[in-house]
C-alpha cells in the first residue's frame, strides 16, 4: 500500500492511498457474498454462489463497488495507526481510480488536533483581590426584600413618586410605529430605574384614564441601533394608579423572612450571602484570567475551521438555551435586532477561538501531568445526577448513556485541571 500525505491549510491533511490488488481480493469475496445474499442466483443458497459466478450475474466492477466502503475503512485505519496521526473527524473521501484489475487509489482529507506547546506557567502572575461586601449592598438588598413584600392597590387620584402607574403604551419614530413599541396594561414604577430614562417622570400628576404624549431619547447605548440616542414619540393612556403599602424595614419584617430574631441578624445573613457571592466572583474572574494569560503563553497550531465551527453551535445553543429560559424565540430575538444567524456566527468567533485554545491546553495539561477522572468519582457523580430525576427513567436513561458519561467525565476532568492550575499559579 501506498501512501502520499500533504499538508493542508489549517491543520488539515489530504492523504492519498493506493491499495494494491492483491490487498482488494479479500474486500471483492465479501462484496460478492452480500451481492448474493442481495438477489437470489439459481442453484444457491443466499450468500453461497462462487465469486466467479457472483461474478458473472453482476461484473466485476459491481462487485468492486460494493467493496469500496470496506477497502476505505480498512486502509484508511491502517494508514492513520501507521502515521501515528490524531483526526478529529470523519475523513472527506474522493475515490481517484475504481476500475477492476487495477489498484484502488483514493484521497483522505482530514482535519488534525493541533499541537499544543503549554507555556512556562511559572511566568503567569494573578493578582488575587479581596472579596468586599459593600454597605450600600446589604441596604439595597433590604430595600429589594421589603419591595417584594409591598401591596399594590388601586387609589383614586393622580400618580405620585413610588407609585405604580399602568399604561396602554404606542411609541413612535419619524412617524412611523416602533417595532415592539406597543404595549397594552404595561406597569411602570415611578423613581425606579427604566430602561428609557426619564420616561417615569411624565406619569406624575396623571390619573386614570388621562392621556399624554410626550417624547423621551432613548439610551446611546440601547442595543437597537435605530433607536440608540434618538427621540420617540410615546403616547399613554393610564388604565390604573396604585399605590404600594412597602413594609417597614425592622425587626417585625426580619421576623417574616424566616428565623431571624431581629434585623441585625438578618442584616448578617444578607452580608455574608453577598461576601461568598463576591468570593464566587472573583474565583471566577482569577480562572478567566488565568486561563487567557496561559493561552497567551502557549504556542497552539493553527485551528482547525470543524472545531471553531463546533464550538460556535455550542455557543448558538446555549444562546438559544438562555433565550428559551425567558420565554424568547431565537428568531425573535435576531428578528428584535435585526440580525442575522450568519452575523452572530460572526460575532461569536473570537471568543468560539478563545473557548478552542482554552480546551486544546486543558486537555494537553491533563495529558502531560497524567489527570484522570477515576471511574468511581464518574459513577458518583452520575448517581448524583439521576437522583434529582427520581421518577423519570427516560432522563436517567439518558444520563447513563456513554455519550452523557464522556460528556461529564470530560466535564470533571476540566474541573480538576483548572483546580490544579489555580493551586500553581494562584498563590
Amino acid at each position: 500500500m501506498k501512501t502520499q500525505i500533504k499538508k493542508l491549510p489549517k491543520n488539515q491533511m489530504e492523504i492519498t492511498i493506493e491499495v494494491e490488488t492483491s490487498k482488494i481480493q479479500v474486500h471483492l469475496e465479501k462484496a460478492a457474498s452480500r451481492l448474493s445474499s442481495k438477489s437470489k442466483i439459481d442453484g444457491f443458497r443466499s450468500g453461497k454462489a462462487p465469486y466467479h459466478i457472483v461474478k458473472q450475474k453482476f461484473g466485476e466492477g459491481a462487485i468492486l463497488e460494493e467493496s469500496l466502503n470496506d477497502i476505505v475503512s480498512a486502509t484508511y485505519m491502517e494508514t492513520i495507526g501507521k502515521e501515528k496521526l490524531d483526526p478529529i473527524d470523519m475523513p472527506k473521501i474522493d475515490v481517484i481510480k475504481l476500475a477492476p484489475g487495477n489498484p484502488v487509489i483514493y484521497k483522505a482529507t482530514i482535519s488534525l488536533l493541533p499541537k499544543v506547546t503549554l507555556g512556562d506557567i511559572k511566568k503567569i502572575k494573578i493578582e488575587k483581590k479581596e472579596a468586599k461586601v459593600d454597605e450600600k449592598k446589604i441596604d439595597a438588598t433590604l430595600k429589594q426584600l421589603a419591595e417584594s413584600k409591598s401591596f399594590e392597590k388601586i387609589v383614586d387620584r393622580v400618580a405620585e413618586d413610588k407609585d405604580i402607574v399602568e399604561v396602554d403604551m404606542d411609541m413612535i419614530q419619524a412617524n412611523v410605529p416602533v417595532e415592539g413599541g406597543v404595549s397594552k396594561n404595561h406597569k411602570i414604577i415611578i423613581g425606579e430605574p427604566y430602561y428609557i430614562p426619564g420616561f417615569d417622570k411624565n406619569l406624575i400628576g396623571l390619573k386614570k384614564g388621562d392621556k399624554k404624549e410626550f417624547k423621551v431619547t432613548f439610551p446611546k447605548e440601547h442595543f437597537n441601533k435605530n433607536l440608540a440616542g434618538k427621540p420617540v414619540t410615546c403616547k399613554i393612556e393610564v388604565k390604573n394608579v396604585y399605590k404600594r403599602d412597602i413594609p417597614k424595614i425592622d425587626d417585625e419584617f426580619a421576623k417574616t423572612l424566616g428565623k431571624f430574631k431581629n434585623l441585625e441578624e438578618l442584616k448578617k445573613q444578607i452580608k455574608n450571602n453577598l461576601f461568598e457571592e463576591a468570593k464566587m466572583k472573583e474565583g471566577q474572574r482569577q480562572e478567566i484570567e488565568m486561563l487567557e494569560k496561559l493561552v497567551k503563553e502557549s504556542t497552539i497550531d493553527e485551528l482547525p475551521q470543524i472545531l471553531i465551527e463546533e464550538e460556535t453551535r455550542k455557543m448558538i445553543g446555549e444562546l438559544e438555551g438562555n433565550l428559551a429560559n425567558q420565554g424568547i424565540k431565537l428568531d425573535d430575538y435576531l428578528s428584535h435586532l435585526k440580525k442575522t444567524g450568519e452575523d452572530i456566527k460572526k460575532e461569536f468567533l473570537p471568543q468560539a477561538e478563545q473557548r478552542v485554545k482554552t480546551a486544546l491546553l486543558i486537555r494537553q495539561y491533563a495529558s502531560e501531568n497524567k489527570t484522570k477522572i477515576d471511574d468511581k468519582d464518574l459513577e458518583t457523580e452520575i448517581e448524583k445526577m439521576i437522583s434529582h430525576y427520581p421518577n423519570d427513567k427516560e432522563v436517567q436513561d439518558q444520563i447513563k448513556s456513554e455519550n452523557y458519561k464522556n460528556y461529564v467525565r470530560n466535564t470533571l476532568l476540566n474541573q480538576k485541571v483548572v483546580q490544579k492550575l489555580k493551586k500553581e499559579i494562584i498563590k
